[in-house]
């Protein structure tokens, strides 16, 4: 039995109450999904910026009637300290996953972005500190790595930030490290690099490229790739974050607290790859999907060329063991995209 299976079985015996901001989302209602069904006490904190009720409604159809009366919603924002003191109360393990992502957007506007990113998240820091919560687990980026080269990426070398966004998660990260040299108080922070699985959000400007290239293949519209294609990423299903956050907000070996984590596979994926990954799968299940070919634009302002993680810290202090690589996540994931998208 691996470290994950014997914390769940833990966590069933001796249930907890977990607190997820963000949980309307894609991330959040995922952690929703997988703690409920694990018979656990669930807050959740949401203003529904960019999270959904009808993500509430599918974890709804899928946990037993018992399981979700152990959730319980506030509608607020992480931006409000009370709300945030609200929230972290009674709790013994906070998900932090709340935040205005996406480089773009981040360009665009990074007034709200360090809002939500930095302020916001100090709130939620403060209001977990003085409620006295086990554990502060975050969610960070793999943007923090800026303009550092190297690969595959370990979490003690970072460059310089190319975006606002990568700016307001490095902060994250230098906040949590404060927080324990002045006040003692642990966090972890998870380094997503390129999550993706059921109850992605496909729309809008800002959209992750799976949902959004599957939405248009199964809608005959043109996938847009930015740059040559040979851009790389290294692509993570949500089994594997739901594993991780478990995993960071539940560790005992003092050595794993006030750390941060990558959470990926170690594996590049180009994003012509990509495109064909998805393409067959869905012509797997899309019998009249029309072959198409990529249209290629300008490079992004603000990304990065290559990503790829080492995840050996997260094996030897955590017990990590990615569950999912990315041909099995995308076979899992593609028939949720299917039915939801069409």
């Amino acid at each position: 039995m691996n470290k994950y299976n014997e914390v769940l079985d833990e966590i069933q015996t001796d249930p907890k109450t977990w607190l997820i901001t963000g949980v309307a989302g894609f991330i959040g209602s995922n952690l929703l999904e997988t703690l409920l069904s694990n018979n656990q006490k669930v807050v959740g904190l949401d203003n529904f910026s960019t999270g959904h009720q009808h993500n509430f409604d599918q974890v709804q159809q899928i946990v037993s009637a018992e399981q979700w009366d152990n959730f319980s919603f506030i509608e607020g924002d992480i931006r409000n300290v009370e709300t945030c003191v609200k929230a972290c109360t009674d709790v013994d393990y906070v998900l932090h996953q709340a935040a205005l992502g996406s480089v773009p957007r981040s360009i665009e506007d990074p007034i709200t972005t360090n809002e939500n990113n930095i302020s916001g998240f100090l709130n939620m820091l403060v209001a977990s500190k003085d409620s006295g919560v086990k554990r502060f687990v975050y969610a960070a980026s793999s943007s923090t790595y800026g303009d550092h080269p190297d690969l595959p990426k370990e979490e003690d070398i970072i460059g310089s930030p190319l975006s606002p966004y990568a700016v307001t998660k490095l902060v994250n990260e230098l906040y949590a490290e404060v927080f324990d040299k002045t006040y003692g108080f642990k966090s972890i922070g998870l380094r997503y690099f390129n999550i993706f699985g059921q109850r992605q959000d496909p729309q809008g400007a800002y959209a992750a490229v799976i949902p959004k290239w599957v939405a248009s293949l199964l809608k005959g519209e043109p996938v847009y790739i930015n740059g040559d294609g040979e851009t790389s990423r290294d692509f993570c299903y949500i089994k594997n974050v739901m594993q991780m956050n478990i995993l960071a907000a539940t560790a005992e070996n003092e050595e794993a607290a006030n750390q941060v984590y990558n959470v990926a596979l170690n594996h590049r994926t180009s994003l012509n790859d990509l495109f064909h990954f998805i393409q067959d799968k869905l012509k797997a299940r899309v019998t009249e999907l029309e072959e198409t070919q990529p249209i290629y634009r300008d490079f992004r302002a603000g990304d990065v060329r290559h990503s790829q993680a080492n995840i050996e810290k997260a094996k030897k202090l955590l017990g990590y063991e990615p569950t999912h690589v990315i041909d099995e996540g995308l076979e899992e994931a593609m028939d949720w995209y299917v039915q939801d998208l069409t």
